[in-house]
């Protein structure tokens, strides 16, 4: 006979544990959970016995099915290889404009370079490749580097400010946080930038800022500000922005000289699979890929209020 204490109202034992005067009593399990859980143990066992389990000293004891989900998405990488073989061959010997000018092998390109695009691309760039502030928005036609296809090849193979040998690379100066600029100066630079995106400025802080920009700004934007591809200067006459068009945000980015960066693609993509995101990118972003002129702003279109002028896009 147990010599444990009984609760004197449900005459079930106790455990002998007892919180504030409360005592715990010793009920048996749910039967229904006991089933359950014997159940769930014999699942494991059978599961141990037919599937890949149990960690040996040289790897790992294969059960009596042989399963193995690597071996399973290797063959299906290769089954689905062989299904794209003709095609996948094809891309991989012509041209980019061969694939642009071929209508089953741009079709083939696009599809392939969207699903490339969605797996790799997309957490930047946004799945429809819009982008966002900081990063460049993809469907539009105005780029920092070039939009042709040789351009886009060339970008997405060896990226930007990547540590890649071939590397697009350009860097801005912090004109604000290294002091190579006064605090006033470079507010109006900002303004200076503001007008030049044909928007209402200071015109006393844009003529103030006009020799600055010439003497720091306009080597690489050029004088009128309409940027340059071959060392990734933006256009700032357009409405398109990377890190924002208001204020503040071109304040900053005169101020601490933003620089992104993108990274390499070759060796984690073959060279079919960049032609096809090549293809898929210019296609989306109207294929020309031709930088758009613009005419530069006059003084005296200035608006003498700072604050009337419009955020931009």
């Amino acid at each position: 006979m147990s010599d444990r204490e009984r609760d004197k109202h449900s005459g079930v034992e106790t455990t002998g544990h007892e919180w504030d005067g409360i005592k715990e009593l010793d009920n048996p399990l749910p039967r229904w959970w006991l089933i359950v859980w014997y159940i769930c143990i014999a699942v494991a066992i059978v599961y141990w016995v037919l599937f890949p389990a149990w960690p040996t000293l040289n790897g790992y004891t294969p059960g009596l099915l042989h399963q193995s989900d690597r071996v399973n998405v290797a063959n299906d990488m290769k089954a689905l290889a062989a299904q794209r073989g003709v095609e996948g061959v094809m891309l991989e010997k012509a041209s980019l404009d061969e694939i642009e000018k071929t209508p089953n092998l741009q079709a083939f390109a696009m599809a392939e370079g969207q699903a490339i695009f969605g797996n790799n691309c997309a957490p930047c760039h946004g799945a429809g490749g819009a982008g966002g502030k900081g990063y460049a928005n993809l469907r539009d036609d105005v780029w920092l580097w070039g939009g042709q296809l040789a351009d886009i090849q060339q970008t997405i193979t060896h990226g930007i400010r990547s540590g890649d040998p071939e590397a697009r690379m350009s860097m801005m100066p912090s004109f604000g946080r290294d002091g190579l600029l006064k605090p006033q100066e470079v507010t109006d630079l900002t303004e200076y930038v503001v007008f030049l995106s044909h928007r209402a400025a200071s015109p006393g802080a844009v003529a103030r800022a006009a020799p600055i920009f010439a003497a720091q700004c306009a080597a690489c934007h050029g004088p009128e500000g309409k940027g340059n591809q071959l060392v990734g200067a933006p256009n700032l006459t357009d409405s398109d922005w990377l890190y924002g068009s208001d204020r503040k945000s071109i304040h900053d980015q005169i101020w601490f000289g933003r620089g992104g960066v993108m990274p390499a693609w070759a060796g984690r993509l073959s060279a079919a699979e960049i032609k096809a995101v090549t293809v898929y990118v210019h296609v989306n972003s109207g294929g020309s890929g031709a930088p758009a002129p613009a005419a530069a702003p006059t003084v005296a279109s200035a608006d003498t209020n700072p604050a009337s002028a419009p955020a931009g896009q």
